[in-house]
């Protein structure tokens, strides 16, 4: 999904307000917004029709035996393109005369080019090959989100395995380009990638072994075409060693390019980590600008450190409660260890446990779904459900995660938990991660946004970090509020969730902008949470190779906390959660400072009936 920078915002929250001139009749900001609505929607079109990536997420199948094109070439068409849009935009519309919502997405299309702009500034500079990159991407696209329904759809499944071959020689050219800039990823990521990239080649057809998983994949689409009725058994034939030939003939050869470049650069990495600022060439300006895109707020990162260290205190106090709560003997630092390594809360580290992990997570989806009419005027209509990632991205102690569903409904939303190790995943914060990823968080915002009308389609599918996840990390302790957590050990669950949260602004800000080592970042997270090692050690991992990410959760979790608390106090008795809600979730993903000029708009409405 596009995320964006916050430069310029406060221009872009002063244009949302009502400054419509007394010039501009009722009648013509009608007619200019509903322009504007249907000339986004072709611009939109337009630009979707150049990702056969994006139309496949969507449920479409033009161009569904293509993949996108991966190159500089590429980047720089897209770039061209959208400085023409904007530019044809600002001559077609006057701001002036547009409607508060028309005016918004008016201003979101502008700084969709200005996130376009400085990216291209740092096209070096993010790391290519880390774990679950584009080695990984492209085979989990294809097992999870190409569909077969027929013939013809399986033959665009084959011809896709042959472009996999010329994506990965494409994305493997710019991560070269980055190399000879000496931008690397430390070594760890180096082997994670290769790790991962001889998983998705291993076995069958590549070599000895099992069916690989999108081998596998291929022949399970085809045996269901088969047993259908929707082919014979002599296209099934034709059909498996058409998708073989593919997989030896032209995906193979380019992870094996891939494996030898790694293998041949892994001596070229810094075996200890570091941040960016070390790392890669302008790294202190590509991590300051990583910043302002994933929070969408001027704050720099001492700010941001400064602030994670205040809530790590607060959330560690409350925390102390729930220890009181249980009765349990010792420090803080004690119930740390008692809750990271006492085996009641793990389940069997066997397929019957995983499978009640799965379930416990499903049961929990239920109990919540009948409250949230209390608390929502709009809801979903894509169904969620709860699945274990695949065998070959999955990790130990990573983290779970969530894909939105298409928009014909032909694919449900879902859950991903890594089950690869049960000791990984402690029970008692498998309550709140499930109300985060599915409802009413991620599935319940993302699957609301995508069904929004009244707005150009583009704000259907626009993400901002800040605000998607800042919602997920809300919904935890809303859940609360709504009366879930009755285990007093899962509302410490919610606790370790938010503190996590919290401790990455202090370790992402330390290891980028501090010069912390991976082992001091390590020894900080594990020193003030309960959290098992292996998941911070992933965690710690991640955050070295994506700088900035990881800070935006609980930022946006804050804004929206403080907007409500706003709203609360100016609307006295006429507040109502389901209004509040419906205001934040109304309007598609969008930057802080703009989701809050939405709000204020609101309360005055409010205010003034």
């Amino acid at each position: 999904m596009r995320l964006m920078f916050a430069a310029g915002l406060m221009a872009l929250v002063a244009a949302c307000g009502p400054t419509t001139p007394p010039a501009a009749t009722a009648e013509e900001i009608a007619k200019a917004s509903a322009d504007l609505t249907v000339w986004l929607d072709a611009e939109y079109e337009e630009d979707l029709l150049n990702s056969p990536l994006q139309l496949t997420f969507q449920g479409r199948k033009e161009r569904n035996a293509e993949l996108d094109q991966f190159g500089d070439a590429e980047l720089d068409r897209q770039l061209a393109w959208r400085r023409a849009s904007v530019a044809e935009m600002k001559e077609k519309f006057d701001p002036a005369k547009l409607d508060e919502e028309s005016r918004t997405s008016f201003d979101l299309w502008v700084q969709q080019l200005e996130f376009a702009e400085k990216s291209a500034q740092f096209r070096r500079a993010p790391y290519v090959f880390v774990k679950d990159g584009p080695h990984v991407f492209l085979p989990n696209f294809m097992i999870s989100f190409h569909a077969v329904s027929d013939k013809a759809d399986m033959e665009a499944y084959v011809a896709r395995l042959k472009e996999v071959g010329r994506g990965l020689d494409q994305i493997l050219e710019g991560a070269k380009l980055a190399a000879a800039e000496g931008n690397h990823a430390p070594r760890f990521a180096y082997d994670q990638a290769l790790e991962e990239s001889r998983n998705v080649i291993r076995g069958a057809p590549f070599g000895a072994g099992a069916d690989s998983p999108i081998w596998a994949d291929a022949r399970s689409e085809i045996k269901t075409l088969l047993d259908g009725g929707k082919i014979t058994a002599e296209e099934a034939r034709t059909l498996e060693d058409g998708a073989r030939k593919a997989l030896v003939e032209a995906v193979k050869p380019a992870y094996d390019r891939v494996i030898a470049w790694l293998e041949a650069d892994r001596a070229n990495t810094a075996e200890q980590a570091q941040g960016a600022s070390q790392l890669m060439k302008d790294g202190e300006a590509f991590y300051n600008t990583s910043l302002e895109l994933m929070t969408t707020t001027p704050m720099t990162a001492t700010e941001i450190h400064d602030l994670g260290l205040k809530e790590v205190a607060r959330i560690h106090a409350e925390m102390e409660k729930i220890k009181e709560t249980v009765a349990f003997k010792g420090t803080l630092a004690e119930f740390f260890v008692f809750m990271r390594t006492d085996p009641q809360f793990h389940l069997p580290n066997t397929d019957e446990g995983r499978a009640q992990y799965i379930k416990m997570a499903e049961g929990y989806l239920a109990d919540i779904q009948g409250k949230l009419p209390q608390y929502f005027g709009l809801m979903p209509k894509a169904p969620l459900v709860v699945k274990r990632v695949e065998a070959f991205r999955e990790e130990a102690g990573g983290a779970q995660h969530y894909f939105p569903p298409t928009l014909d409904g032909s694919r449900p939303g879902v859950f991903y938990a890594h089950l690869s190790d049960m000791n990984a995943m402690p029970t008692y914060e498998l309550e709140t991660i499930t109300y985060h990823e599915g409802n009413p968080g991620h599935h319940m915002q993302i699957a609301i946004a995508q069904e929004l009308t009244g707005i150009p389609k583009f704000r259907t599918q626009y993400g901002s970090t800040a605000y998607q996840e800042g919602w997920g990390l809300y919904t935890e302790t809303l859940a609360k509020e709504m009366g879930q957590y009755a285990d007093p050990y899962s509302d410490y669950g919610r606790l370790s969730a938010e503190i996590w949260r919290a401790i990455r602004l202090v370790v992402d800000t330390g290891i980028h902008a501090k010069g912390w080592s991976e082992e001091k970042a390590v020894a900080y997270f594990t020193e003030n949470s309960s959290v098992p090692a292996k998941a911070i050690e992933s965690e710690i991992r991640r955050y070295i190779v994506w700088p900035g990410q990881a800070t935006a959760y609980k930022i946006g979790m804050i804004k929206i906390q403080e907007l409500r608390a706003m709203a609360q106090k100016e609307l006295g008795d006429k507040f109502t959660m389901a209004g509040f809600h419906d205001t934040v979730l109304g309007g598609g993903a969008l930057p802080l400072p703009v989701l809050e000029a939405r709000v204020k708009r609101w309360i005055d409405r409010v205010a003034a009936q």
